[in-house]
């Protein structure tokens, strides 16, 4: 067997054991045409070909993820810069960022991301909707960098600022919305062992658990915010785990939100919710 080809059987046998066939094929793919230019599994690899895979077949190896392995991920047609400061954007984001644009159309409006982290959001919607002003915050100076450097590198006009939205002294200095999103972190530390190994040994903490058993913090205090922030007839739209989306729904709707509703994924799992306040 010639020796690229063994390279390649190696890495996607060990992909596989760690993801399933099906997605260490795609990984598999992804890797041969962003770091290789190739877009033939079975084309002979060259020597610059095999330096190049030998450490990237390790790092997978070892667990790491993909994206952070390549130091970007694919979202809405875009590539963002990634790093373990931030979460790499999922599919159910792509889900929430089009419900938002088809949703809302056209028309100018000033919207806010609270927790933005790599920015995908944010500098997604400013890209298809120019004309609307946009504006995201995140807790973590890390993760404003790689926001701002995804920013300029797709040529974004999002305006990002450090802020802790669970402080409320922080609220009256920011202005009215019309939309506000949000995928802030929901895990609380008891479940941590239920977090894929994979996810819990290289995505950020902070992103994804709360600091304490209180599941639901970040979902309340956002609904308090957007309650004060929203404009008449503003819109908050949150990303969900799939389990806690009556919860969230309750919150929301205490808040004096109307036409709050619960929205499925594409594999049917409710992982959105939107309210008008």
């Amino acid at each position: 067997m010639p020796n690229s080809k063994r390279i390649a059987q190696q890495l996607q046998e060990g992909l596989t054991d760690l993801y399933g066939a099906l997605e260490a094929r795609s990984m598999l793919r992804i890797v041969y045409e962003d770091v290789l230019g190739l877009y033939r599994l079975q084309r002979p690899l060259t020597d610059d070909q095999e330096a190049k895979l030998r450490p990237i077949q390790q790092r997978l190896l070892r667990g790491e993820p993909l994206q952070y392995v390549l130091g970007q991920a694919d979202f809405y047609g875009y590539k963002f810069k990634v790093d373990p400061a931030v979460l790499i954007p999922r599919q159910e984001t792509e889900e929430l960022v089009y419900m938002i644009l088809e949703q809302q159309g056209n028309k100018p409006l000033r919207l806010l991301d609270v927790g933005t982290g790599s920015g995908c959001i944010p500098i997604t919607l400013k890209l298809k909707r120019p004309a609307w002003q946009v504006e995201a915050v995140d807790v973590s100076p890390e993760a404003l960098q790689i926001a701002a450097d995804n920013a300029q590198r797709l040529g974004a006009d999002v305006r990002l600022q450090q802020l802790d939205i669970l402080d409320t002294a922080n609220w009256p200095t920011l202005p009215p919305y019309d939309i506000i999103v949000s995928n802030p972190p929901y895990i609380p530390p008891s479940e941590t062992k239920h977090v894929p190994p994979h996810v819990l040994e290289h995505e950020p903490h902070l992103a994804l658990f709360t600091e304490t058993e209180d599941a639901l913090v970040f979902y309340r205090a956002i609904a308090a915010f957007a309650r004060q922030q929203l404009r008449p007839g503003g819109w908050l739209y949150f990303e969900l785990n799939e389990f806690n989306g009556e919860q969230v729904l309750e919150v929301v709707e205490s808040q004096g939100f109307n036409q709050v509703g619960l929205e499925r994924d594409l594999n049917g799992k409710s992982r959105m919710l939107k309210g008008q306040l």
